[in-house]
């Protein structure tokens, strides 16, 4: 992955190339008999909000598929499997357990995968587990930050000191965990709002 962390203001086209690339997703991954929901989740998606030039998009599947033909659906439209620029990248074959939730460990597995992701076009794709509270979350943090302005200009002004502190990194996987600081201090706040809406 590339880095270090370069966040660029809110780009309005961001909602559009999302949705061209669920589209391909949901074609390649439809005969595998998978995918429960699509959706463009992280800072992209939320109008307002700066974030680094890379689409984040989510698959919530009821089981991981097989590697193979997985990997294979998802060659033909541009997505790569990434195993992250370290061998403890955050978040590449497993979620860091967070929230509420008591769950299984097993539920927080899933894939991870890449689409130009050093052009234009940058993309990177989660797959997760329905029964992974991660693929709730996701959804509940960007609709609470969509809901409230001032949270969402908070969660900004916090993403833009941790990308100064890491103006230096050779990737942006310390600023991804440095970025758990905030998910921890508002993490009651967005699951209890997702409960209630």
């Amino acid at each position: 992955m590339p880095g270090p962390a370069v966040l660029q203001p809110y780009d309005p086209a961001w909602p559009g190339r999302a949705a061209q690339l669920l589209v391909a997703v949901e074609k390649a991954m439809k005969p595998l008999g998978v995918g429960e929901s699509l959706e463009h989740i992280g800072s992209t998606s939320v109008p307002g909000l700066m974030a680094k030039a890379c689409i984040d998009l989510q698959i919530v599947v009821s089981e991981l598929p097989r590697p193979e033909p997985l990997d294979q659906a998802l060659a033909s439209i541009g997505f790569v499997p990434t195993t992250g620029s370290r061998p403890d990248s955050p978040g590449v074959y497993r979620d860091i357990p967070r929230g509420s939730e008591q769950v299984p460990d097993e539920v927080w597995r899933k894939r991870l995968f890449v689409h130009d992701i050093d052009g234009p076009e940058a993309a990177i794709l989660h797959i997760r587990l329905g029964a992974s509270p991660w693929g709730r979350y996701a959804l509940w943090f960007r609709d609470w930050l969509r809901a409230h302005p001032e949270a969402r200009d908070r969660y900004a002004s916090f993403k833009a000191g941790v990308a100064a502190e890491h103006i230096g990194d050779a990737d942006y996987d310390d600023y991804t965990r440095a970025k758990t600081v905030f998910f921890d201090e508002v993490q009651e706040q967005f699951e209890a709002w997702g409960r209630s809406h």
